[in-house]
């Protein structure tokens, strides 16, 4: 198959920011006194701030309400945006840099498909903004993965069809959505195993071997 289009996920396959979501969820929940380990933070990879939040919430002996829910999220957030402050050009892999390049060069369109409401604040802060020929996040959905809403928005920015474009994500609900909504589907470290990926892939550089 020869795509015209590639849907990148942003956190994990094109920039790593783990280690903030980890922060700053650690710092929320301690705040609300409820445990919150590795294991608790792996299922929140990939899906939105609130069905994270509503993950976290599983372990709390206290209800919250709605607008109690909302201000845990935006604290969450404004903390995370604090630490992702921190990130510079430094934090973009040269192997994503080459990659991207080579990608480009042999006609691709390159998207953004990624359930963050701060993408494009990381991908400034990483040197890729204007990288991308379109950017579908958070802001622009009302359901996140695995519901393939966020991929279709970039599919229709590129002006391809979904069966034209590859989607590139590192988690397994990544690799659901990109399924649902009828796209080729590339996995990185866990997504790699998923039973229906269409490439498997060792590392980011492999798509070029793919294409």
């Amino acid at each position: 198959m020869a795509w015209r289009g590639i849907i990148f996920d942003l956190d994990g396959v094109i920039c790593f920011t783990d280690q903030y979501h980890y922060q700053a969820w650690k710092e929320l929940a301690d705040r609300e006194n409820i445990y919150f380990d590795e294991a608790v933070n792996n299922r929140l990879r990939g899906i939105s701030r609130m069905d994270s939040l509503e993950i976290i919430l599983e372990r709390s002996r206290k209800s919250y309400t709605d607008r109690e829910k909302e201000a845990l999220a935006e604290w969450k957030n404004r903390r995370y945006r604090e630490l992702l402050g921190n990130m510079t050009e430094r934090d973009l892999p040269e192997e994503v840099r080459t990659t991207l390049d080579g990608l480009r060069a042999k006609g691709c369109k390159l998207a953004i498909g990624s359930s963050s409401k701060n993408a494009k604040f990381i991908l400034s802060r990483i040197g890729l903004a204007g990288c991308f020929d379109a950017v579908s996040d958070g802001t622009d959905i009302t359901r996140s993965k695995p519901d393939p809403e966020v991929f279709l928005k970039a599919a229709e920015r590129l002006e391809l069809e979904p069966s034209e474009c590859l989607v590139v994500e590192d988690a397994l609900a990544g690799i659901d959505a990109a399924v649902a909504g009828g796209f080729g589907s590339a996995g990185l470290g866990e997504a790699a195993g998923h039973p229906q990926v269409t490439c498997p892939l060792k590392s980011i550089r492999d798509l070029l071997q793919v294409l």
